[in-house]
């Protein structure tokens, strides 16, 4: 039976395929390919800059498709940089502006119940983005299923780790403690340690899913366990690539595998190089313009149908794809997430024709 060696005390926490046009999403399309749907303004508030994403490819890919629904809809962005209250002040202003429909990745999930609160009073509905409300029930929320995310990248390192014969315990880097999405990848992510017989050797909630507090905290891990660090879970990409930045730095030689989530460029790179073990391949496209589509119809005045329920708020949960290097061409390079330009610069064209990306 699995024993648990130490359990670091958690930071305190607080209560992460082809996209199928949603039918009859107010408007349409001319002749010419315009949008005819009425105007409306949307606001789209996302969290912070510490992971890429955001600015790369949340926000363009949300716009155009608003773009292709209405040509004279406006979106009105907002990046809150990790700061609660200034999410708060962003969203009271797009309230305040009259916006048709708000459509929110939160920085806190529990903070955020107030936000949707003051939406609902003055009745705008308001779209949950990536992460969930828990607290106070959004008129909708669309995601990637967050609790199979943590589940599938443990798993995908427990069967790694049982088929090369390694021994020791595992490290397991959590993300948020605000944030409602970390929580349900943790749990998916213990859902599969549990059940292993790899022993959990401590864990650790990251403030803000902050890189260098993870590099941190696992550089003290190293010194406490060292050589009976069998693999790292860390719940994203950025808080892989901390953990493995404290391996390096503290001299270790062979990296054991590490987990991510988001197929971050950076994390691709250094898939193909060999310091991670794996992430998670959730097309950004696939819940962006899923998210345009929902916001505009409860915009035109449309009620929305989830296709499950997730803290009593109707949801769309997306199937993410485990990437491995042994699927990485298939899943990266075909399905068109990263192409081998933007992934094999001269640094890493070695590693790239190592494994067969070229």
């Amino acid at each position: 039976m699995k024993k648990f060696l130490t359990r670091v005390p958690l930071v305190l926490a607080t209560s992460s395929c082809m996209v199928m046009t949603i039918a009859g999403c107010g408007g349409g399309e001319a002749a010419d390919g315009g949008a005819t749907g009425e105007a409306k303004s949307i606001a789209f508030l996302m969290p912070d800059n510490a992971s890429t994403r955001y600015e790369l490819f949340d926000r363009p890919l949300f716009e155009a498709r608003m773009k292709e629904l209405c040509a004279d809809c406006e979106v009105i962005y907002s990046n809150a940089d990790s700061s609660a209250s200034k999410q708060q002040e962003q969203a009271n202003s797009a309230i305040a502006q009259g916006v048709d429909a708000i459509v929110i990745d939160p920085v806190d999930s529990a903070a955020a119940a107030t936000i949707v609160n003051s939406a609902q009073s003055q009745d705008i509905p308001i779209i949950a983005y990536d992460r969930p409300i828990p607290d106070m029930p959004a008129d909708y929320y669309v995601s990637f299923d967050n609790e199979a995310i943590g589940a599938k990248i443990a798993q995908s390192l427990v069967d790694h780790l049982t088929e090369i014969g390694a021994e020791g315990g595992l490290l397991q880097v959590n993300g948020s403690p605000t944030d409602a999405a970390a929580g349900l990848i943790k749990e998916g992510i213990h859902s599969s340690i549990d059940s292993s017989d790899f022993e959990l050797l401590a864990e650790f909630d990251t403030p803000g899913w902050d890189p260098t507090e993870a590099q941190n905290w696992v550089s003290g891990q190293i010194t406490q366990f060292g050589p009976d660090i069998a693999g790292v879970v860390a719940a994203n990409d950025g808080t892989a690539g901390g953990a493995i930045a404290a391996f390096k730095a503290a001299g270790v030689a062979e990296l054991p595998p590490v987990t991510g989530n988001d197929a971050e460029l950076a994390a691709l790179q250094r898939i193909v190089a060999v310091d991670q073990y794996n992430t998670i391949s959730k097309p950004i496209k696939t819940v962006a313009e899923a998210a345009a589509e929902v916001a505009y119809r409860f915009a035109s005045g449309e009620t929305v149908e989830g296709k499950t329920t997730l803290f009593d708020t109707p949801s769309e949960l997306f199937e993410p794809t485990v990437v491995t290097l042994e699927n990485f061409k298939e899943v990266i390079i075909d399905g068109g997430v990263a192409t081998v330009e933007e992934i094999c610069t001269p640094t890493y064209a070695a590693d790239c024709a190592a494994a067969g990306i070229e």
